[in-house]
C-alpha cells in the first residue's frame, strides 16, 4: 500500500482520463429529496467534492466511490450492486473504493458522513441506482452516436451498449460518454427487471480479506512511521500526577515520550518496543471522583432510583390506579451489564501533519467529526485534513464517538511527537477503558384481565444516557428522555392496547463512559419485553406464540416473522430429550426479527443448538449478505446472552481480554437458519436488528426447559 497517496477532486478527475475513463458521473446535494446529477469533463478545476462518484474506465472497469465505512456489513458488495443493476455493468469489472472525507459526502440521515443506525442501503438505495441509471443513459447516447442510430434502437447488457449487430463496450464509449452533458431526469428500471437486486451477488471484498490484501488501518506501513502506544489513567476521570520516563527511554526503539490530553504516549519504531516503553513507565495519579466505582454499589443505586418517580417516557391512563385495584400480576426486574464493543482489529490511527495539511488512516464510522476535530488540534482548516477509510476489522459503535476519541488521541501524539505516528490500543486498552453500552435495569408490573391479556402496565427504566453530555444531546434528548435508553419499550407494540400504562426512565451519572453498542437501546430492551412477554403468557397459562399473537393480532410485520419463524422452527413439535424452544420477537431500525433458539443444558450451562431467524426488512437488496447478517447478529448476541459482562471495582474495570471478557467460541455457534419475508414495505435496516431477539429467545427457552426464569445477562443457572 502506498498510504500517501490522497485524493483531492482534481486529482481524482485528472486520474480518472489517465486509467482511460472519461466518464465521471457525481450525485450532489446530500440530505435533498432528490437528488441532482453533474457529469464534468476531466480537467474540471476543483471545487465542492460530490458525495458520490461512479467512474468507467477504457478497460471497462466501473470503479463506485462509497461514502459509508465497510466494517463487514457487506455494503461494500450491496452499494455497488446498487449502480451496476441500473448500469447494466459487467460484475466482475465493478471495484469499489472508500471516499474521502468531505461535506458533500454526507449521510442523507445523519447530515454529516458517517455509517451507523444500519441506514446505509436504504438511505442511499435512490441515490446509487440514479447514479448507475445516469452513467447508462449517457453510454447509451455516445452509443447511438457512433452506431448512427436512436437512441431508442440501443439497449445495455453485461457491460455493453447493443444496437442490432453492433456493440461497444462501456470502456469504448467512456471518453465520448464524458464530454456529454448528462440528463437532468432518468428512468429507473422496473423491478420485474432486476438481475442483481434481490438476487445478490458475489461479495467484492471477500478475495482480498481472505488472501490478505484488503488493507485496514493495522496495515498501514510507509518510511518514516512510528507506533505509539498511551498509558492512560486507570479510572475514568483520572489526572497524571508524576512522570519518571527515564526507564521508558532506555529501551531500545523508544524515539519520545510525550503527554498528550489523554495520557503518556511511548512512542517507537515498533509495537513491541512501544509496548515495553510503556511497561517501563512509573506514573503516580490521581484517582479522581470514581475511585470508589464499584459494580454492586451501583447494581444497589439502580434498584433504589427505579422505585422512584422517574422522567416520563410514554403515558397513558393511570397505571398506578389500576395496578392498585389488585388481581393478577407480574411483577418482574431485569438486568443487563456494561458491555465492551470488542472488535476483532483493535483501535488504531495513523497520522501525519505537514505544514499545510494532514493525513489520517484509520478505520473510522465518523468522518466528519474526525476531519473537524482533527483540524481544530492542528490549526488547519477542515479541507486541510484528510481521512484515509480503510477497512474496518468491526466496529459495533465504537468506532463511532462524538469526541473522536481515537482519532484525537492519534492527532496529539503526532502533533508532540513531531512525527508521522501509529497509535495502537491493545485490547486490553480498550477493555478497560474504552466507551461500553451501559448497564440497565428494568423493574416492571403488569397487571391481566380475565382473558390473560396485560390490563395495566408500569415499567421504570434505570441506565446511562448515550447522548448526554454530548454535542448530540440536542438531537437526541426530548423533555428529559433519551430515546435510545427507551426504545423497544416506550414505543412497544404490547402497550399500545393497554389503556393504562405509563414507562418512565432514570439516566443516572455514574463517571462511566458510554457509546452506542451494536443494537444500541434495543441490546437491552429486547431482553426486557420478551422475557416478560414470556412471564406473561406463564401466568395466563398460554403458549408463548399464541399469546404473542393476540398481543399482536393488529401488528402485520410483527406477526409476519414470528409466524415464519414459529412454522420453520417447527414450534410445537418434539425435540429430542433435554432440549426446548424460546421465541422472541422485536422490531429495530426499520426492520422485523423473529428467532428460535433451541437449548440444551450442558454442564449446567445454556448450550443452544439451533437458531431460526425470520426476517422482514422491507426488501431483501443482497439475500445473502441479509443472511449473513443475521448469523453475524446470532453470534454477536450470543456472546453477550451466554458470556459477557464488564463488572468494576475500587474504579477499575476488572475484565482485560477475551480469556475474561467471553465472547462466543467457534464450538458453541448454532447452526443457523435464516429466513427472509420480502414484505414489500418501507426497506429498513439490517446491521443490527438480528441482535436484540437473541437473549430472549435463549432466556425463554431456558424457562421453557428447566422452569428457571432468568433476568439477568448473562445468562447463569442457579446452582444445585
Amino acid at each position: 500500500m502506498n498510504a500517501e497517496n490522497t485524493l483531492s477532486r482534481r486529482k481524482f478527475l485528472k486520474a480518472s482520463a489517465l486509467i482511460g475513463g472519461g466518464l465521471v458521473v457525481a450525485f450532489v446535494v446530500p440530505g435533498a429529496k432528490r437528488f441532482a446529477f453533474a457529469q464534468e469533463p476531466a480537467a474540471a478545476s476543483a471545487g465542492f467534492v460530490p458525495n458520490a462518484f461512479l467512474r468507467i474506465g477504457a478497460d471497462d472497469s466501473v470503479t463506485v466511490l462509497l461514502a459509508n465505512s465497510e466494517m463487514g456489513q457487506g455494503i461494500w458488495t450491496t452499494l455497488s450492486m446498487l449502480i451496476a443493476e441500473e448500469l447494466d455493468a459487467d460484475w466482475t469489472k465493478i471495484k469499489a473504493e472508500h471516499a474521502p472525507a468531505a461535506p458533500a459526502y454526507a449521510n442523507p440521515v445523519f447530515g454529516m458522513q458517517g455509517t451507523g443506525g444500519s441506514t446505509t442501503t436504504w438511505a442511499q438505495f435512490d441515490n446509487y441506482r440514479n447514479a448507475g441509471a445516469t452513467a447508462r443513459a449517457l453510454l447509451v447516447q455516445a452509443a447511438a452516436a457512433r452506431f448512427g442510430v436512436p437512441a431508442s434502437d440501443c439497449r445495455t447488457e453485461n457491460g455493453e451498449v447493443i444496437a442490432g449487430e453492433q456493440r461497444a463496450r462501456f470502456g469504448e464509449l467512456a471518453d465520448d460518454a464524458g464530454k456529454l452533458a448528462a440528463p437532468a431526469q432518468v428512468a429507473l428500471k422496473d423491478p420485474k427487471d432486476w438481475k442483481l437486486i434481490g438476487k445478490g451477488a458475489k461479495r467484492l471484498d471477500g478475495l482480498d480479506k481472505i488472501t490478505g490484501r484488503a488493507v485496514f488501518g493495522m496495515d498501514v506501513q510507509f518510511d518514516g512511521l512510528l507506533t505509539a502506544l498511551v498509558a492512560r489513567a486507570p479510572v475514568f476521570g483520572g489526572k497524571l500526577v508524576t512522570l519518571d520516563d527515564s526507564a521508558a527511554k532506555a529501551v531500545p526503539g523508544v524515539r519520545h515520550v510525550v503527554q498528550v490530553p489523554s495520557g503518556v504516549a511511548v512512542v517507537a519504531d515498533h509495537f513491541w518496543a512501544a509496548k515495553l516503553g510503556r511497561d517501563a513507565l512509573k506514573l503516580e495519579w490521581d484517582l479522581g471522583p470514581h475511585a470508589g466505582l464499584d459494580s454492586g454499589a451501583l447494581r444497589a443505586e439502580f434498584q433504589r432510583l427505579a422505585g422512584t418517580e422517574g422522567t416520563r417516557a410514554a403515558d397513558a391512563g393511570d397505571a398506578a390506579a389500576a395496578l392498585a385495584k389488585g388481581g393478577k400480576q407480574v411483577e418482574a426486574e431485569y438486568a443487563v451489564p456494561y458491555l465492551a464493543h470488542a472488535p476483532m482489529e483493535p483501535l488504531n490511527c495513523t497520522v501525519k501533519i505537514g505544514a499545510d495539511r494532514c493525513d489520517v488512516w484509520t478505520g473510522t464510522q465518523f468522518q466528519t467529526l474526525d476531519q473537524g476535530h482533527t483540524a481544530r488540534i492542528t490549526g488547519l482548516k477542515p479541507e486541510q485534513v484528510f481521512i484515509h477509510t480503510t477497512f474496518l476489522g468491526g466496529g459495533f459503535g465504537r468506532r463511532a464517538t462524538a469526541e473522536s476519541d481515537f482519532v484525537v488521541e492519534a492527532v496529539h501524539v503526532a502533533k508532540a511527537a513531531g512525527a508521522p505516528v501509529k497509535t495502537v490500543w491493545t485490547r486490553d486498552d480498550d477493555i478497560r477503558g474504552g466507551y461500553y453500552r451501559s448497564a440497565f435495569l428494568h423493574r416492571a408490573k403488569v397487571a391481566l384481565g380475565e382473558d390473560g391479556l396485560p390490563t395495566a402496565w408500569h415499567q421504570v427504566l434505570v441506565g446511562q444516557s448515550l447522548a448526554a453530555g454530548t454535542p448530540m444531546a440536542p438531537m437526541m434528548i426530548h423533555n428529559g428522555v433519551d430515546h435510545t435508553s427507551v426504545e423497544g419499550v416506550a414505543d412497544s407494540p404490547y402497550l399500545k392496547s393497554v389503556a393504562d400504562r405509563r414507562v418512565e426512565l432514570h439516566s443516572p451519572e455514574t463517571g462511566v463512559k458510554v457509546l452506542w453498542w451494536r443494537s444500541v437501546g434495543h441490546s437491552h430492551t429486547a431482553f426486557a419485553m420478551e422475557s416478560l412477554v414470556d412471564e406473561l403468557a406463564q401466568a395466563a397459562g398460554q403458549d408463548p406464540v399464541e399469546y404473542r399473537r393476540a398481543l399482536l393480532k393488529n401488528e402485520p410485520r410483527h406477526l409476519g416473522v414470528l409466524n415464519l419463524a414459529a412454522e420453520k422452527a417447527g414450534w410445537g413439535s418434539p425435540l429430542p430429550e433435554g432440549r426446548a424452544r424460546g421465541i422472541a420477537v422485536h422490531a429495530s431500525f426499520g426492520s422485523f426479527c423473529a428467532q428460535v433458539a433451541e437449548v440444551s443444558l450442558v454442564d449446567g450451562a445454556p448450550r443452544v443448538h439451533r437458531v431460526v431467524v425470520a426476517v422482514d426488512c422491507g426488501m431483501a437488496v443482497n439475500p445473502d449478505n441479509v443472511a449473513a447478517q443475521m448469523e453475524s447478529c446470532v453470534a454477536f448476541g450470543l456472546s453477550a446472552a451466554l458470556h459477557s459482562r464488564l463488572s468494576f471495582k475500587d474504579g477499575r474495570v476488572q475484565e482485560s481480554n477475551f480469556h475474561d471478557f467471553r465472547i462466543l467460541r467457534l464450538a458453541e455457534m448454532p447452526v443457523v437458519e435464516v429466513h427472509i419475508l420480502n414484505s414489500g414495505e418501507k426497506m429498513g435496516g439490517i446491521g443490527e436488528t438480528g441482535v436484540p431477539p437473541v437473549a430472549p429467545a435463549v432466556a425463554n427457552a431456558v424457562f421453557a426447559l428447566t422452569g428457571q426464569r432468568l433476568r439477568e445477562l448473562p445468562l447463569q443457572l442457579a446452582a444445585g
